[in-house]
């Protein structure tokens, strides 16, 4: 029998898809900023976050539904989940800003309700082929289709994720535009350590014997 999977947060998900470093801090060094984003962020999931259910227009709506798929060793909370009347769930996760986002930034929610809907096909044993995100400025959703490419990704970066937690070491920082948003990018401090790497290749360019 095999030995179960230690849990990923589904959050992991999203957190690996944007940055995988920052992925790390996270998950890996149990380290945590709050900024600007992260605080909207926290406002928005404020009633999805109180579990309950009610009916409405037919559905049952399960809102901070605890939910784990076994097979990936993933576990986390659905902002809200819509059963429709023969029982598929519906995942809606709940974002701060606009639906128009960039399309890596859509990319990364799109990957986090993916695991989510994965999580939910196995506890119920239906197929959910697809979710949705509501975004709170543009107070629109976006549905989002639950594509095999979809589903691969998912599983792909679920082992990313548990190799790095396994080998206990954070990938090296990108310092690009994802640092501008991210509420680590004082602890993860991409300038400084881009910098420092850049002295070392120039350094071992300068002195390496065979060059």
């Amino acid at each position: 029998m095999q030995e179960p999977l230690d849990p990923i947060p589904l959050s992991a998900l999203q957190h690996w898809a944007y940055c995988p470093r920052q992925c790390a801090l996270i998950h890996l060094e149990q380290a945590f900023e709050e900024n600007i984003f992260t605080l909207r962020g926290q406002a928005v999931h404020t009633k999805a976050d109180q579990p309950g259910v009610e009916l409405r227009a037919g559905l049952r709506v399960e809102r901070a539904l605890p939910v784990f798929c076994d097979r990936l060793g993933l576990v986390g909370k659905t902002d809200v989940v819509e059963f429709l009347p023969d029982g598929t769930p519906y995942p809606v996760e709940y974002k701060h800003g606009s639906r128009n986002k960039k399309a890596a930034i859509a990319a990364c929610d799109d990957l986090q309700l993916a695991g989510q809907a994965l999580c939910l096909e196995e506890m119920s044993g239906k197929p959910v082929p697809e979710g949705a995100l509501f975004y709170a400025t543009s107070k629109r959703r976006r549905v989002v289709p639950i594509t095999p490419e979809l589903r691969a990704a998912v599983e792909t970066t679920a082992t990313a994720i548990r190799a790095m937690l396994a080998a206990g070491r954070s990938p090296p920082p990108v310092n690009d535009e994802r640092c501008r948003a991210c509420s680590l990018r004082d602890l993860c401090q991409p300038e400084a350590l881009t910098d420092k790497a850049e002295l070392a290749a120039l350094h071992d360019a300068l002195f390496d014997p065979d060059a």
